[in-house]
């Protein structure tokens, strides 16, 4: 495919961006809406490959049902002359393999943010039943805000399709193949699991674990070997760290974790002091017959053929061969079996001293299994976080274990009257019929609001989203970095309730200017990362539009092509469809308020900041109605537009705290 040949009158080729075994990847630019994305082009000497056809379409109903903003998104799907064709978002930046080449070694943080990143894209193909089956660095992609994306579902099978789950075919990457793949049993959620393990020892490690001349003699070293520690490789990696990689690596998939989500809870607390004294994981032995070691030589047979690093189905252990007799040649080449002689006769004193080891023996083999048996049964404790006291009794009795202490402390993480954690820990093995301590939220906590004016934006935005805050963001044009808090409406020192608040910064959009595009058609969350990513501020407004389908965009202004300064703002219309018919004029009326002043005594300045949201035909209640600052109670009119049975909502934000909601307002709540 050649630069700017124009593929289906609609994508203008740009250049090559790789080429893999099945398909090759170009940037094109739409040239309809005006926006650069890849093309995976299937390669010409498979086009007529029945089976390559088949994973080509695969890859693409297996996109299409995943929508995750750290998953490719696919746009479009074609064939033009014979050449079928995907349509995907274009990603900026490097995949993980080169990413962890240029910037190992990474913090300890980045490595937790990515794989989160990572496990919650995998997350949502496994709540749609779709094993990827092919994770590896070369298959996620870090754009240039750090952000990772999965691609290449090209292999990704849903369960519910048996033709697709057959041991004689496996295809994957075999540095990071589970060893139940290679031997060519069905790839499971805990085979992608494994997968994510490897990827995240390769980010600690800046290598693969296992390394060989051959696919045949790395596959083996996944059956065999243990997963060397990360800790050996740099000791200030924590215990708690190295043992996710452990666990979800655990050559036993019943040993590892049974969810991803499973893994990200897990993960996300590696690095707590609360967990530095963690011992390192240990799978329990459950004779797991799919780990058997297989001989190398069946191993080869099925893998010899694989030059690209890609594995094949490994043959299961064949029948042991019987041992032969012994035997032993005549002079004319007649075989006869050898004479059977007396030892017990002839050696007495042997035979005696045998016997006194025998029944030592079945001593102590008679002492070990009454200790076995004596042991009290094993079970592992369950996952109740989030759950009720009586959901989690429930779910700890089929377990057989029980509830032991009842305590209560705040969590902003957790809803009030639910389950924090538990003692033991989620996953710890305990003997059956023991008692599980229960830890019960007791509702949200209010704490101390920070000073993060001159912070950079990002970073202070997903600190206070884990804590519970609802954050917001206005640009205004500066000298100073793009990115850095200008100011804050929620007053530093301030006691607030995380669930209940909605900070808004003020964040320098630098001082450059924005060629604006035309944003008609787009959805609403497509155009708030428009305007996130070019310091634009943007306002939704809605109306009845006969040429838009409801949810997208039918106006805006200034309109696209113009060019703006960044920090400006831009007002969107969106649709709400057709207007309906027979439903009369719309009802306009006015809803009286008063705003409630608080006095600030952590304040130097005495003012409080008011936000309204608004919603009816016009307004959207994401979107900033009315932005205020008041020394007294003030009463407001709030004007609402109500079409037919349509009812309208309104929010009052005061310092960052709501203060006041109300919902299905209609005329009949309209103020004289």
């Amino acid at each position: 495919m050649t630069p700017n040949y124009t593929l289906s009158g609609r994508y203008r080729i740009v250049r090559s961006l790789g080429e893999g075994g099945m398909a090759n990847v170009y940037l094109a630019h739409d040239l309809i809406l005006d926006r650069d994305v890849a093309v995976k082009l299937l390669r010409l000497d498979l086009r007529d490959d029945p089976r390559t056809i088949k994973r080509f379409q695969r890859e693409a109903l297996a996109t299409t049902e995943l929508v995750h903003p750290h998953i490719v998104s696919l746009y479009d799907v074609g064939e033009e002359n014979g050449m079928q064709y995907l349509v995907m978002e274009y990603v900026k930046g490097m995949d993980l393999k080169n990413y962890i080449k240029q910037h190992f070694p990474l913090p300890l943080q980045q490595v937790i943010d990515i794989m989160e990143q990572i496990l919650s894209a995998v997350a949502t193909a496994h709540a749609h039943n779709i094993i990827h089956r092919d994770l590896k660095p070369q298959n996620i992609l870090i754009d240039e805000a750090g952000n990772a994306k999965i691609t290449d579902f090209g292999i990704a099978v849903a369960l519910s399709e048996h033709s697709m789950t057959q041991t004689n075919t496996i295809l994957g990457s075999v540095h990071y193949l589970s060893p139940e793949q290679a031997r060519g049993s069905m790839a499971t959620k805990q085979s992608d699991i494994y997968s994510l393990g490897i990827i995240l020892y390769e980010m600690l490690t800046g290598s693969v674990p296992f390394k060989g001349e051959t696919a045949v003699s790395i596959a083996l070293k996944h059956f065999q070997s243990e997963i060397p520690s990360v800790r050996d490789f740099d000791a200030d990696i924590p215990q708690a760290l190295e043992n996710v990689v452990l666990k979800a690596t655990a050559k036993d998939p019943r040993e590892r974790y049974a969810m991803v989500e499973d893994m990200a809870t897990d993960l996300l607390t590696t690095l707590s002091t609360t967990r530095a004294g963690e011992r390192r994981y240990v799978p329990a032995d459950v004779g797991n017959d799919e780990t058997k070691i297989m001989p190398k030589a069946d191993i080869q047979a099925a893998i010899a053929a694989n030059q690209d690093g890609a594995t094949q189905a490994l043959p299961r252990d064949p029948e042991p061969a019987k041992p032969a007799e012994t035997t032993t040649a005549s002079a004319d080449d007649t075989v006869t079996p050898l004479p059977k002689r007396s030892w017990s006769k002839r050696h007495p004193v042997r035979r005696r001293i045998l016997m006194i080891f025998g029944v030592i023996f079945l001593l102590v083999a008679a002492v070990l299994i009454g200790l076995t048996l004596s042991r009290p049964q094993m079970t592992s404790v369950p996952t109740v976080t989030g759950m009720t006291h009586n959901a989690a009794t429930q779910a700890l009795a089929k377990h057989s274990l029980t509830v032991g202490k009842i305590s209560r402390q705040k969590s902003n993480r957790v809803a009030k009257n639910e389950v924090v954690k538990t003692t033991p820990a989620k996953n710890a093995k305990v003997a059956k019929h023991s008692r599980i301590d229960l830890v019960i939220s007791s509702g949200a906590k209010k704490m101390s609001f920070g000073n993060f004016v001159n912070e950079n934006y990002g970073e202070v935005r997903k600190s206070l989203k884990a804590q519970g805050f609802t954050v917001r963001e206005r640009f205004s044009t500066s000298d100073v970095a793009t990115g850095q808090i200008l100011s804050q409406d929620v007053t530093a020192g301030s006691t607030v309730l995380p669930t209940a608040t909605t900070v808004t910064f003020t964040v320098s959009a630098g001082n450059q200017y924005v060629d604006l595009k035309d944003l008609t058609g787009e959805s609403q969350s497509d155009i708030e990362t428009y305007a996130a990513d070019n310091g634009l501020n943007v306002t939704f407004k809605r109306g009845y539009s006969s040429e838009q389908k409801k949810g997208y965009s039918y106006d805006q202004s200034p309109d696209g092509g113009n060019n703006v300064r960044a920090g400006s703002g831009i007002t969107i219309m969106m649709s709400q469809g057709d207007r309906p018919l027979g439903i009369g004029t719309p009802s306009n009326f006015y809803v009286k308020i008063t705003l409630p002043y608080k006095a600030l005594a952590t304040s130097g300045t005495q003012a409080n900041n008011v936000k309204i949201y608004l919603e009816d035909d016009s307004h959207v209640l994401t979107t900033v109605y009315r932005d205020l600052s008041i020394n007294h109670d003030t009463r407001v009119s709030l004007p609402f537009q109500l079409t037919g049975k349509a009812t309208g909502r309104y929010r009052i934000v005061r310092n960052g705290v709501t203060i006041s909601e109300k919902s299905k307002i209609t005329s009949e709540d309209a103020t004289n």
